[in-house]
Parts: structure tokens; sequence; C-alpha cells
């Protein structure tokens, strides 16, 4: 998809985070909805996360997809710095699992929001879905997208095991 009045962001920490991230892009082109992606990492360029969310709102995104791993401040950081809805996904890690990440992202103070998502590919296509239902509360096209993925995944459930 095209990046320009892209109204989703999807941002990681590192390039190695796109491994789970490319899930939430690969969700977004199957509802046809536009997103931008970008590397900024919350410690090492705190500059580039800093003038990332000050300016998404007036770039024309309406949410912000952030996944990072091990200490995963840029979901937080995101949050604190804009008033789109930032939707957090855990990256996983060697070390935990992913389930530092996962803390460091959903423990986060009141009146910072971050919603989250489980760890890996699982959060990132969630994330992504969640996205759309979002922007679907004002734009009919990404309602009718996601209601019809709703309805191809019910239809892909078998009713009966098959036979062996």
């Amino acid at each position: 998809m095209t990046e320009a009045a892209c109204p989703v962001g999807i941002i990681m920490g590192s390039q190695s985070d796109w491994e789970t991230m490319q899930h939430a892009a690969q969700a977004l082109d199957r509802l046809g909805i536009a997103y931008e992606t970008r590397i900024v990492s919350a410690h090492r360029t705190p500059d580039r996360l800093y003038e990332y969310a000050r300016t998404a709102q007036a770039r024309g995104l309406k949410v912000i997809i952030a996944g990072a791993g091990g200490a995963a401040h840029l979901p937080g950081m995101a949050a604190a710095l804009t008033a789109l809805p930032v939707l957090g996904v855990p990256v996983e890690s060697r070390v935990l699992r992913g389930v530092d990440s996962l803390l460091s992202i959903v423990q986060m103070p009141a009146g910072i929001p971050v919603a989250t998502f489980a760890i890996g590919q699982a959060g990132a296509t969630n994330a992504a879905l969640f996205a759309a239902a979002i922007l679907g509360l004002g734009d009919s096209a990404a309602a009718a997208a996601l209601e019809t993925w709703r309805r191809e995944q019910t239809g892909a459930v078998a009713e009966r095991p098959a036979s062996r």
C-alpha cells in the first residue's frame, strides 16, 4: 500500500522486529488499509520517536501500532507523545520469550493508555484488526473489509473434523 495519506502507522524498535510486525502489515494489506512503516527506537533514536509521534496526527494518522521487544518502551513513549490510539505489540525476545516486552507494554501508568496485544504474530495481526475496527467507526470501507475478514474466518472453520 502507498504511504500517502495513511491512517495507520506501524512502528518498531529495530529491524529485527519486522519479523513480527510484518504480520500487522500483511493483515492491513488484506483489508485494503494504507499504512506507513518506520523503525523508531525509544532508546537509540529518541529524537526520531519524538518527531514521529508529535507529528503523527497532523500527517493524517489515526492510529499507531507499535511493536517492541525487551524493555519495550516504544509503545508507551509514543502514547505519551500523541493523543492518537497506540496499539502495543510485544515482540518475542530470546531471553524471556517476550514476557518482558508484554509486561513493559501492558503496565502503563494511569493516564497514558496503550492497548496491549498478545506476544508475537498473533498480537501483530490482532493489532491490525483492532486498528481496522477503530477506523471502521468512521470509515465504511474499513468496516466492510473487517466484516468480510470475519465472515471468511468463520466460513473457513469446518463443521466436522476431516477423516483420516
